[in-house]
């Protein structure tokens, strides 16, 4: 991953197979400094934060910033996490990125990186950087070399509706996996759909495949068949069919192949709205339960993915990720500020009260009030192993091919072998 031309390539053909074009990438980073003549400096600045409470508050803390300089103006673009993915593999094609952008780290960042494409934080952060929660810094350090700093940290686990847990005779939330899909079934005979899945962005069922794989096959062998390149061991094709066993008790809402995570009939609005027992999300899920559907209150409930009769991992192995701001190479000094900004204890502080979000400054632990938010922090406080998402964590063409061999056996047309198969395929080709 180290040979630019290659990291160049790979991402050339990612973004010809989403067929976008050039004229998608006008208008972003590039070599501008973004100066103007009367002296004002304009940061472009993209995220994912197109859900409320989040895309009010972040537009309030850019406006902030503004105020706070008067000679910056930042320019927000939003992007649904899909849409944004594909955008940023074809700006990275391109060697033009935008000033300040979202990342989660790990091995799509690392691509970008040695494109040449991202400014090293190392140095111009470190005086406040040092500060943040060291768990939630992990993703982007690469080499010993910051290239960006977070906003959020959290897990991955299993939300779930309490009042339809109660109909269903389900006293206490399943430890281990028999016992969850023992739940499912349940549910299912009391006439209530056990899972929300938004499988046409097939990033949330790849969550499945993952949490088994860890719990089958242990974490490090996650580790191990990315270095070896190698996905064929016993424990990851049984990871996927242990997914198959639950796909084959159809716990999914009616359409879920065709369903988004974020969309008023998505995935999250299915379980806000009370048409599901559980979903499978990470710590932003509340959030977007409550922004796309009605939200369940106190009636949400969270616990972790359960552990495998017989496998390897443990159940306080956690799978998940957060967020980080990372900077296209040459970005102006004003992006740095902002980030500095955006890392203070007060920005964090906001972030937690009106967001929900798990804090990565210390401070701000104060701010903490929803009792499920203090519950996924409990767990990563916790943890003893963590796995940063699959399809952040691997080269992106082997993050892409995780999540497309997954949602096809969800689907119905591979089987547990040709998933480990095909990833592995595509992790050979990396080479």
């Amino acid at each position: 991953m180290g040979d630019r031309a290659l990291s160049r390539r790979g991402f050339l053909a990612a973004s010809a197979a989403a067929g976008l074009g050039m004229t998608a990438l006008s208008g972003c980073g590039g070599d501008s400094d973004g100066g103007s003549s009367d002296g004002t400096t304009t940061v472009e600045w993209w995220n994912i934060s197109t859900t409320e409470p989040a895309k009010t508050v972040w537009a309030g803390l850019a406006k902030k910033f503004e105020a706070q300089n008067p000679k910056v103006k930042i320019k927000i673009v939003q992007l649904e996490n899909d849409a944004y993915k594909s955008k940023m593999t074809a700006l990275t094609a391109s060697g033009k990125l935008p000033d300040i952008f979202h990342t989660w780290g790990g091995g799509v960042l690392k691509q970008q990186v040695d494109a040449g494409l991202v400014e090293d934080l190392t140095d111009r952060t470190k005086p406040w950087a040092d500060a943040l929660l060291p768990v939630a810094k992990k993703p982007y350090i690469l080499d010993d070399k910051t290239y960006a700093i977070p906003f959020d940290i959290g897990m991955v686990g299993f939300w779930y509706n309490k009042a339809l847990f109660e109909q269903a005779g389900i006293s206490t939330p399943p430890t281990t996996w028999n016992g969850f899909l023992d739940a499912v079934r349940k549910l299912k005979a009391k006439g209530i759909t056990p899972l929300a899945l938004g499988g046409k962005e097939k990033w949330p069922g790849m969550y499945y495949w993952a949490y088994l794989s860890m719990r089958t096959a242990g974490i490090d062998a996650l580790q191990k068949a990315s270095d070896d390149k190698d996905f064929t061991a016993p424990g990851f094709v049984q990871a996927g069919q242990h997914l198959k066993d639950l796909v084959q008790l159809q716990p999914f809402q009616k359409g879920f192949l065709g369903a988004a995570y974020s969309t008023p009939t998505g995935e999250a609005a299915t379980v806000g709205n009370g048409k599901a027992a559980m979903e499978l999300m990470g710590q932003w899920a509340p959030s977007v339960q409550a922004d796309q559907g009605k939200g369940l209150g106190k009636n949400l409930g969270f616990f972790p993915f359960p552990a495998v009769e017989g496998g390897r991992g443990a159940i306080t192995e956690v799978f998940g990720g957060g967020g980080g701001h990372a900077l296209r190479k040459g970005a102006p000094q004003a992006a740095v500020d902002f980030l500095k900004f955006f890392a203070s204890e007060s920005t964090d502080t906001e972030l937690v009260r009106k967001t929900g979000t798990i804090p990565v400054v210390p401070g701000a632990e104060s701010a903490l009030s929803d009792p499920n938010i203090k519950a996924v922090q409990a767990q990563l406080k916790a943890a003893t192993g963590f796995q940063l998402f699959l399809d952040q964590a691997y080269a992106p063409a082997v993050g892409q091919e995780v999540n497309d061999s997954v949602a096809a056996l969800i689907a119905g047309s591979k089987s547990p072998e040709q998933v480990a198969q095909s990833i592995t395929k595509t992790a050979k080709e990396e080479q």
